[in-house]
Protein backbone atom coordinates (compact mmCIF):
# COMPACT_ATOMS: atom_id res chain seq x y z
CA UNK A 1 0.00 0.00 0.00
CA UNK A 2 1.08 3.22 -1.00
CA UNK A 3 2.27 5.79 2.10
CA UNK A 4 1.23 8.98 -0.25
CA UNK A 5 -1.49 11.16 1.44
CA UNK A 6 -4.46 9.78 0.38
CA UNK A 7 -6.68 12.97 2.40
CA UNK A 8 -6.35 16.58 1.28
CA UNK A 9 -3.69 17.87 3.36
CA UNK A 10 -5.80 20.40 5.38
CA UNK A 11 -8.26 17.45 6.67
CA UNK A 12 -5.05 15.28 8.29
CA UNK A 13 -6.00 16.88 11.47
CA UNK A 14 -9.63 16.84 10.67
CA UNK A 15 -11.80 14.84 13.26
CA UNK A 16 -13.96 12.20 11.68
CA UNK A 17 -17.48 13.57 10.90
CA UNK A 18 -19.99 13.84 13.59
CA UNK A 19 -23.45 11.51 13.29
CA UNK A 20 -24.99 14.99 12.19
CA UNK A 21 -22.76 14.73 8.93
CA UNK A 22 -23.68 11.28 8.04
CA UNK A 23 -27.79 12.15 9.19
CA UNK A 24 -27.64 15.51 6.82
CA UNK A 25 -26.20 13.28 3.79
CA UNK A 26 -29.06 10.70 4.62
CA UNK A 27 -31.85 13.40 4.32
CA UNK A 28 -29.56 14.96 1.28
CA UNK A 29 -30.25 11.09 -0.12
CA UNK A 30 -33.49 10.90 0.60
CA UNK A 31 -34.62 14.20 -0.96
CA UNK A 32 -32.81 14.27 -4.00
CA UNK A 33 -32.53 10.72 -5.05
CA UNK A 34 -35.21 8.44 -3.27
CA UNK A 35 -38.48 10.01 -4.39
CA UNK A 36 -37.54 8.41 -8.60
CA UNK A 37 -35.27 5.78 -7.54
CA UNK A 38 -37.47 2.97 -8.35
CA UNK A 39 -39.14 5.07 -11.60
CA UNK A 40 -35.52 5.46 -13.16
CA UNK A 41 -34.53 2.37 -11.71
CA UNK A 42 -36.96 0.81 -14.43
CA UNK A 43 -36.47 3.18 -16.77
CA UNK A 44 -32.60 1.98 -16.86
CA UNK A 45 -31.97 6.17 -16.29
CA UNK A 46 -29.36 8.24 -15.35
CA UNK A 47 -30.37 11.71 -14.43
CA UNK A 48 -27.64 14.85 -14.99
CA UNK A 49 -29.95 16.81 -13.00
CA UNK A 50 -30.12 14.76 -9.48
CA UNK A 51 -25.83 14.45 -9.48
CA UNK A 52 -26.29 18.33 -10.18
CA UNK A 53 -28.16 18.85 -7.21
CA UNK A 54 -25.98 16.92 -4.77
CA UNK A 55 -23.15 18.82 -5.82
CA UNK A 56 -24.80 22.04 -5.21
CA UNK A 57 -26.07 20.71 -1.58
CA UNK A 58 -24.61 20.08 1.65
CA UNK A 59 -22.78 18.33 2.94
CA UNK A 60 -20.67 18.73 -0.14
CA UNK A 61 -20.20 15.03 -0.96
CA UNK A 62 -18.45 15.11 -3.73
CA UNK A 63 -15.39 17.61 -2.85
CA UNK A 64 -15.41 15.34 0.86
CA UNK A 65 -11.80 14.45 0.05
CA UNK A 66 -10.42 17.93 -1.79
CA UNK A 67 -8.61 20.21 0.05
CA UNK A 68 -10.32 23.44 1.24
CA UNK A 69 -7.83 25.32 -1.32
CA UNK A 70 -9.22 23.99 -4.07
CA UNK A 71 -12.68 24.18 -3.41
CA UNK A 72 -13.80 21.40 -1.26
CA UNK A 73 -14.88 20.25 1.97
CA UNK A 74 -11.16 18.94 3.33
CA UNK A 75 -13.02 16.19 5.40
CA UNK A 76 -10.93 13.12 6.50
CA UNK A 77 -11.46 9.56 4.74
CA UNK A 78 -13.25 8.31 7.58
CA UNK A 79 -15.82 11.42 7.12
CA UNK A 80 -16.31 10.74 4.13
CA UNK A 81 -17.22 7.45 4.45
CA UNK A 82 -19.92 8.50 7.03
CA UNK A 83 -21.17 10.29 4.13
CA UNK A 84 -21.46 8.10 1.37
CA UNK A 85 -23.17 5.61 3.83
CA UNK A 86 -25.32 8.38 4.95
CA UNK A 87 -26.25 8.83 1.19
CA UNK A 88 -26.92 5.12 0.73
CA UNK A 89 -28.84 4.84 3.42
CA UNK A 90 -30.92 8.33 2.23
CA UNK A 91 -31.01 7.94 -1.91
CA UNK A 92 -32.02 3.68 -1.50
CA UNK A 93 -30.13 3.70 -4.88
CA UNK A 94 -27.11 1.71 -5.26
CA UNK A 95 -26.80 2.55 -8.84
CA UNK A 96 -26.65 6.48 -8.00
CA UNK A 97 -24.54 5.82 -5.05
CA UNK A 98 -21.83 4.11 -6.82
CA UNK A 99 -21.22 6.74 -9.29
CA UNK A 100 -20.90 9.77 -6.59
CA UNK A 101 -18.35 7.35 -5.09
CA UNK A 102 -16.46 7.01 -8.32
CA UNK A 103 -16.50 10.74 -8.52
CA UNK A 104 -16.04 11.92 -4.95
CA UNK A 105 -13.50 9.08 -4.28
CA UNK A 106 -12.04 6.43 -6.71
CA UNK A 107 -11.60 9.72 -9.54
CA UNK A 108 -10.47 12.07 -7.15
CA UNK A 109 -8.50 10.33 -4.06
CA UNK A 110 -5.26 9.20 -7.12
CA UNK A 111 -5.49 12.96 -8.42
CA UNK A 112 -4.63 13.93 -4.56
CA UNK A 113 -2.27 11.59 -4.04
CA UNK A 114 -0.31 11.47 -6.76
CA UNK A 115 -1.01 14.29 -8.93
CA UNK A 116 0.79 17.38 -9.92
CA UNK A 117 -0.50 21.13 -8.56
CA UNK A 118 -1.45 21.70 -12.21
CA UNK A 119 -3.58 18.57 -12.53
CA UNK A 120 -5.09 19.25 -9.47
CA UNK A 121 -5.93 22.96 -10.36
CA UNK A 122 -6.97 21.38 -13.82
CA UNK A 123 -9.50 19.03 -12.17
CA UNK A 124 -10.85 19.07 -8.76
CA UNK A 125 -12.55 22.37 -8.79
CA UNK A 126 -14.33 21.43 -11.29
CA UNK A 127 -14.70 17.49 -10.09
CA UNK A 128 -16.51 19.36 -6.88
CA UNK A 129 -18.94 21.58 -8.67
CA UNK A 130 -19.91 18.39 -10.39
CA UNK A 131 -19.44 19.95 -14.33
CA UNK A 132 -16.41 17.64 -14.65
CA UNK A 133 -16.81 14.18 -14.11
CA UNK A 134 -14.61 11.57 -13.78
CA UNK A 135 -14.33 8.10 -14.91
CA UNK A 136 -12.67 4.60 -13.83
CA UNK A 137 -13.57 0.86 -15.17
CA UNK A 138 -13.85 -1.44 -12.27
CA UNK A 139 -11.85 -3.84 -14.15
CA UNK A 140 -8.99 -1.66 -13.59
CA UNK A 141 -9.08 -1.47 -9.55
CA UNK A 142 -7.76 -4.65 -8.79
CA UNK A 143 -4.56 -4.62 -10.92
CA UNK A 144 -3.21 -6.33 -14.70
CA UNK A 145 -4.43 -9.87 -13.81
CA UNK A 146 -7.77 -8.94 -13.96
CA UNK A 147 -8.01 -6.11 -16.19
CA UNK A 148 -7.74 -6.16 -19.88
CA UNK A 149 -4.46 -4.75 -21.59
CA UNK A 150 -4.40 -1.34 -22.75
CA UNK A 151 -0.84 -0.43 -24.01
CA UNK A 152 1.30 2.82 -23.88
CA UNK A 153 4.08 3.43 -26.34
CA UNK A 154 5.82 6.28 -26.86
CA UNK A 155 4.98 9.07 -29.69
CA UNK A 156 7.09 9.52 -32.46
CA UNK A 157 6.22 13.18 -32.23
CA UNK A 158 8.22 15.80 -32.12
CA UNK A 159 5.69 16.89 -29.47
CA UNK A 160 6.56 13.57 -27.37
CA UNK A 161 3.75 12.03 -24.96
CA UNK A 162 2.19 8.73 -25.26
CA UNK A 163 0.24 6.35 -28.07
CA UNK A 164 -2.41 4.74 -25.58
CA UNK A 165 -4.42 1.34 -27.23
CA UNK A 166 -6.83 -0.84 -26.52
CA UNK A 167 -10.75 -1.59 -25.06
CA UNK A 168 -11.75 -0.95 -21.44
CA UNK A 169 -15.68 -2.35 -20.41
CA UNK A 170 -17.39 -2.23 -17.07
CA UNK A 171 -16.63 2.05 -16.91
CA UNK A 172 -18.88 3.68 -14.73
CA UNK A 173 -19.33 7.07 -15.55
CA UNK A 174 -18.11 6.47 -19.02
CA UNK A 175 -21.07 8.29 -21.17
CA UNK A 176 -21.07 11.52 -18.71
CA UNK A 177 -17.77 11.89 -17.97
CA UNK A 178 -14.82 14.14 -18.99
CA UNK A 179 -11.88 12.42 -18.49
CA UNK A 180 -11.03 9.16 -17.38
CA UNK A 181 -8.61 7.40 -15.38
CA UNK A 182 -6.37 4.50 -17.29
CA UNK A 183 -3.41 2.08 -16.13
CA UNK A 184 -1.77 1.24 -19.50
CA UNK A 185 1.12 -1.44 -19.98
CA UNK A 186 4.34 -0.95 -21.41
CA UNK A 187 6.03 -3.30 -23.78
CA UNK A 188 8.47 -3.93 -21.08
CA UNK A 189 5.88 -4.85 -18.93
CA UNK A 190 5.74 -1.88 -16.79
CA UNK A 191 2.59 0.13 -15.74
CA UNK A 192 1.21 4.06 -15.76
CA UNK A 193 -1.65 5.45 -14.68
CA UNK A 194 -3.04 8.34 -17.47
CA UNK A 195 -5.62 10.61 -16.83
CA UNK A 196 -7.19 10.82 -20.65
CA UNK A 197 -9.73 13.37 -21.75
CA UNK A 198 -12.94 12.58 -23.06
CA UNK A 199 -12.48 14.51 -26.10
CA UNK A 200 -9.06 12.94 -27.11
CA UNK A 201 -9.01 12.10 -30.32
CA UNK A 202 -9.54 8.29 -31.51
CA UNK A 203 -11.13 7.94 -27.97
CA UNK A 204 -14.71 6.40 -28.53
CA UNK A 205 -17.28 5.75 -25.29
CA UNK A 206 -19.87 3.65 -25.75
CA UNK A 207 -22.89 3.27 -23.56
CA UNK A 208 -23.85 -0.26 -22.34
CA UNK A 209 -26.36 -1.37 -20.23
CA UNK A 210 -25.35 -4.03 -17.62
CA UNK A 211 -27.56 -6.10 -16.11
CA UNK A 212 -27.70 -4.12 -12.58
CA UNK A 213 -27.03 -0.73 -11.21
CA UNK A 214 -28.53 0.69 -14.00
CA UNK A 215 -29.01 4.01 -12.62
CA UNK A 216 -25.16 4.61 -12.81
CA UNK A 217 -24.44 5.41 -16.29
CA UNK A 218 -22.51 2.35 -17.38
CA UNK A 219 -20.07 2.40 -21.23
CA UNK A 220 -17.17 0.75 -22.58
CA UNK A 221 -13.65 2.94 -23.79
CA UNK A 222 -12.21 1.96 -27.24
CA UNK A 223 -9.16 3.52 -27.55
CA UNK A 224 -7.61 3.48 -31.43
CA UNK A 225 -4.55 5.21 -30.83
CA UNK A 226 -5.36 7.91 -28.50
CA UNK A 227 -1.92 10.64 -28.11
CA UNK A 228 -2.02 11.50 -24.59
CA UNK A 229 0.38 14.52 -23.67
CA UNK A 230 3.18 13.82 -20.97
CA UNK A 231 1.52 15.88 -18.52
CA UNK A 232 -1.37 12.76 -18.82
CA UNK A 233 0.98 10.97 -16.53
CA UNK A 234 -0.72 10.38 -12.75
CA UNK A 235 2.29 9.72 -10.51
CA UNK A 236 5.68 8.22 -12.14
CA UNK A 237 5.66 6.26 -15.15
CA UNK A 238 5.75 2.38 -14.50
CA UNK A 239 4.43 3.56 -11.07
CA UNK A 240 1.19 2.21 -11.12
CA UNK A 241 1.66 -1.13 -9.59
CA UNK A 242 3.06 0.53 -6.88
CA UNK A 243 1.12 3.74 -6.11
CA UNK A 244 -1.90 3.73 -8.06
CA UNK A 245 -3.32 0.74 -8.61
CA UNK A 246 -2.99 -0.61 -4.93
CA UNK A 247 -4.65 2.71 -4.01
CA UNK A 248 -7.79 1.90 -6.19
CA UNK A 249 -8.30 -1.38 -5.23
CA UNK A 250 -8.11 0.11 -1.39
CA UNK A 251 -10.58 2.40 -2.41
CA UNK A 252 -12.85 -0.01 -4.44
CA UNK A 253 -13.22 -2.16 -1.44
CA UNK A 254 -13.66 0.13 1.67
CA UNK A 255 -15.38 3.52 -0.33
CA UNK A 256 -17.77 1.59 -3.36
CA UNK A 257 -19.07 -0.74 -0.18
CA UNK A 258 -19.92 2.47 1.90
CA UNK A 259 -23.14 3.25 0.54
CA UNK A 260 -24.23 -1.12 0.71
CA UNK A 261 -23.63 -0.22 4.71
CA UNK A 262 -26.25 2.43 4.12
CA UNK A 263 -28.01 0.12 1.90
CA UNK A 264 -28.17 -2.66 4.52
CA UNK A 265 -29.32 -0.31 7.60
CA UNK A 266 -32.35 0.66 5.16
CA UNK A 267 -33.36 -3.02 4.66
CA UNK A 268 -33.20 -3.28 7.88
CA UNK A 269 -35.14 -0.86 9.04
CA UNK A 270 -37.53 -2.31 6.39
CA UNK A 271 -37.85 -5.26 7.62
CA UNK A 272 -37.95 -3.91 11.55
CA UNK A 273 -41.46 -2.23 9.98
CA UNK A 274 -42.68 -5.08 8.54
CA UNK A 275 -41.95 -6.87 11.47
CA UNK A 276 -44.39 -3.95 13.73
CA UNK A 277 -47.11 -3.71 11.46
CA UNK A 278 -47.45 -6.97 9.21
CA UNK A 279 -49.54 -9.73 10.23
CA UNK A 280 -49.53 -13.45 9.13
CA UNK A 281 -52.21 -15.38 9.78
CA UNK A 282 -54.28 -13.01 11.79
CA UNK A 283 -51.11 -12.87 13.95
CA UNK A 284 -48.41 -9.74 14.38
CA UNK A 285 -45.26 -11.34 12.61
CA UNK A 286 -43.24 -9.52 15.50
CA UNK A 287 -45.10 -12.66 17.67
CA UNK A 288 -43.02 -14.77 15.23
CA UNK A 289 -39.92 -16.17 17.09
CA UNK A 290 -38.31 -16.99 13.58
CA UNK A 291 -38.56 -13.20 12.51
CA UNK A 292 -37.49 -11.78 15.22
CA UNK A 293 -34.04 -13.75 15.62
CA UNK A 294 -34.01 -13.15 11.94
CA UNK A 295 -34.72 -9.34 12.68
CA UNK A 296 -31.62 -9.65 14.94
CA UNK A 297 -29.20 -11.20 12.73
CA UNK A 298 -29.52 -8.88 9.79
CA UNK A 299 -28.99 -5.70 12.23
CA UNK A 300 -25.70 -7.64 13.89
CA UNK A 301 -24.71 -8.20 10.33
CA UNK A 302 -24.86 -4.62 9.19
CA UNK A 303 -23.25 -3.29 12.83
CA UNK A 304 -20.60 -6.11 12.21
CA UNK A 305 -20.03 -4.70 8.67
CA UNK A 306 -20.16 -0.93 9.38
CA UNK A 307 -17.04 -1.81 11.91
CA UNK A 308 -14.83 -3.38 9.39
CA UNK A 309 -15.40 -0.82 6.82
CA UNK A 310 -15.43 1.97 9.04
CA UNK A 311 -12.13 0.77 10.78
CA UNK A 312 -10.24 0.21 7.30
CA UNK A 313 -11.48 4.03 5.73
CA UNK A 314 -9.92 5.36 9.34
CA UNK A 315 -6.59 3.73 7.95
CA UNK A 316 -6.58 5.82 5.11
CA UNK A 317 -6.15 8.91 7.45
CA UNK A 318 -2.89 7.69 8.89
CA UNK A 319 -0.94 8.79 5.62
CA UNK A 320 -1.16 5.74 3.68
CA UNK A 321 -4.42 3.20 3.85
CA UNK A 322 -5.31 0.07 5.28
CA UNK A 323 -3.19 -3.12 4.80
CA UNK A 324 -4.70 -4.96 2.04
CA UNK A 325 -5.52 -8.03 3.85
CA UNK A 326 -7.86 -5.42 5.95
CA UNK A 327 -9.38 -4.16 2.89
CA UNK A 328 -10.10 -7.17 1.59
CA UNK A 329 -11.57 -8.94 4.26
CA UNK A 330 -13.90 -6.00 4.86
CA UNK A 331 -15.25 -5.73 1.50
CA UNK A 332 -15.61 -9.73 1.26
CA UNK A 333 -17.63 -9.75 4.73
CA UNK A 334 -19.44 -7.09 2.96
CA UNK A 335 -20.42 -8.95 -0.21
CA UNK A 336 -21.79 -11.79 2.47
CA UNK A 337 -23.54 -9.54 4.40
CA UNK A 338 -25.23 -8.22 1.58
CA UNK A 339 -26.82 -11.34 0.33
CA UNK A 340 -27.48 -12.39 3.68
CA UNK A 341 -29.39 -9.02 4.49
CA UNK A 342 -31.17 -8.55 1.32
CA UNK A 343 -32.68 -12.30 1.76
CA UNK A 344 -33.63 -11.70 5.18
CA UNK A 345 -35.01 -8.73 4.41
CA UNK A 346 -37.13 -10.61 1.83
CA UNK A 347 -38.49 -12.64 4.21
CA UNK A 348 -39.41 -10.60 6.35
CA UNK A 349 -41.28 -7.75 4.24
CA UNK A 350 -42.88 -9.91 1.98
CA UNK A 351 -45.01 -9.03 -1.02
CA UNK A 352 -46.72 -5.85 0.75
CA UNK A 353 -43.41 -3.56 0.17
CA UNK A 354 -44.13 -1.04 3.29
CA UNK A 355 -41.81 1.14 1.39
CA UNK A 356 -43.21 1.29 -1.69
CA UNK A 357 -39.82 1.43 -3.69
CA UNK A 358 -39.09 -2.23 -4.25
CA UNK A 359 -35.93 -1.60 -2.75
CA UNK A 360 -35.42 -5.65 -1.82
CA UNK A 361 -35.81 -6.30 -5.72
CA UNK A 362 -33.75 -4.12 -6.57
CA UNK A 363 -31.05 -4.40 -4.02
CA UNK A 364 -31.03 -8.48 -4.61
CA UNK A 365 -30.54 -7.84 -7.95
CA UNK A 366 -27.35 -5.18 -7.59
CA UNK A 367 -26.30 -7.35 -4.12
CA UNK A 368 -25.06 -9.96 -6.75
CA UNK A 369 -23.22 -7.86 -9.02
CA UNK A 370 -21.27 -5.75 -6.26
CA UNK A 371 -20.57 -9.33 -4.87
CA UNK A 372 -18.87 -10.16 -8.19
CA UNK A 373 -16.64 -6.80 -8.60
CA UNK A 374 -13.81 -6.10 -6.68
CA UNK A 375 -12.26 -8.90 -7.87
CA UNK A 376 -14.87 -11.00 -6.44
CA UNK A 377 -14.57 -13.57 -3.55
CA UNK A 378 -11.65 -15.56 -4.88
CA UNK A 379 -9.63 -12.62 -5.48
CA UNK A 380 -10.45 -11.36 -1.83
CA UNK A 381 -9.95 -14.75 0.04
CA UNK A 382 -6.82 -15.42 -1.97
CA UNK A 383 -5.76 -11.99 -0.52
CA UNK A 384 -6.13 -12.73 3.17
CA UNK A 385 -4.92 -16.33 2.60
CA UNK A 386 -1.79 -15.35 1.15
CA UNK A 387 -1.48 -12.59 3.98
CA UNK A 388 -1.70 -15.42 6.58
CA UNK A 389 0.22 -17.60 5.34
CA UNK A 390 3.21 -14.93 4.74
CA UNK A 391 3.03 -15.53 1.05
CA UNK A 392 3.26 -11.77 0.39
Amino acid sequence: MTNSPVVAADAVATPPAPCSDASAARALGARVARPTAARRDHDRRWSPHLFAELAAAEPGVLGALVPRGLGGAGLSAAATFDLLAGLGEGARDPGFALMVGVQAVLSTAPLRAFGTADQQARYLPGMVRGDRIGAVSLRQTQGAALAPTISARRAETPTGGWVLTGELDLVAGAPVAHHFLIVAEHDDGARTAFLVDGAAPGLLVVSTEPVAMPTCPWGRLVLGRVHVPDTAVLGAVGGAPTGTEPLLAALDWVFTSAPWLGVLRALTDDARTALRERRVFGRPLAHDQSARFTLADLAARVELTHGLLRRAARRFDTGGGPARQDAAAARLFTAAAARTVVDGAARLVGPDDPAGDHLVERAHRDARFFAETGGGAAVLRAVIASHHLDLG
